[in-house]
């Protein structure tokens, strides 16, 4: 056991929230509450606020920090969709890391043993949402979908069905040449590979993921 810990949740250099060159960077010691509360958050990506809103309980809220639940990369967290659809960047002590490489299985990141993230900086879109199925007593993703929409394309991240969080290729595909929910209206999600577990079977989580994606393109496509 350690003989000594070290509290860091005041370090200036970890906290803070501010709009950086079409970018929305939030320290990486910012808890879940004031993520839910930041005004700069609600302006700039308000999926990424709701998102943080709708984490765990009022304690967890309370508690948690956005750098710890993207270390962690918990299968079921909500975090993770947000970053890796909105083509975030993981700032650490000594380098930056694209969402794109930084998930990498349950609970396993491309973080080193003794790398510290210090801040995540989300790409701001034209429009973003977020979705989920939560398990009733713990507040985590059954199934979540954070969709994101960019000039230049969607991006579709799926959390809480799979081992870890990824990328659903098919539906950005299909959104990025229409943006409307009646483009993914025949697209499925293959259970092959899903979590199964005392809460849902694969399939059922496979088609969560669907009623999720559709519910938050009905909200963006009003």
């Amino acid at each position: 056991a350690p003989s000594q810990l070290i509290d860091l949740a005041r370090l200036p250099e970890l906290r803070g929230v501010e709009v950086e060159g079409g970018a929305l960077v939030v320290g990486a010691a910012m808890r879940h509450v004031e993520v839910a509360d930041s005004a700069v958050v609600r302006a700039a990506l308000p999926a990424l606020a709701a998102l943080a809103g709708g984490i765990g309980d009022p304690q967890v809220r309370a508690r948690g920090t956005l750098g710890g639940s993207v270390a962690n990369n918990d299968p079921a967290a909500d975090y993770p969709a947000g970053v890796l659809a909105c083509r975030a960047e993981v700032v650490t002590d000594r380098r930056t890391i694209e969402a794109d490489a930084f998930f990498q299985g349950m609970f396993t990141t491309a973080l080193g043993a003794d790398e510290l993230i210090t801040a995540i900086r989300f790409a701001i879109p034209k429009q973003a949402a977020y979705e989920k199925f939560a398990q009733a007593a713990s507040g985590y993703a059954m199934t979540g979908v954070f969709v994101a929409r960019y000039d230049d394309g969607v991006r579709v991240a799926v959390t809480g069905a799979a081992p870890c969080v990824f990328r659903w290729t098919e539906a950005e595909a299909a959104l990025s040449r229409r943006f409307a929910p009646e483009a993914v209206a025949q697209i499925r999600l293959p259970a092959d590979g899903l979590n199964a577990d005392q809460h849902a079977p694969a399939a059922y989580r496979a088609h969560l993921a669907h009623v999720m994606l559709t519910r938050a393109l009905e909200r963006l496509c009003v």
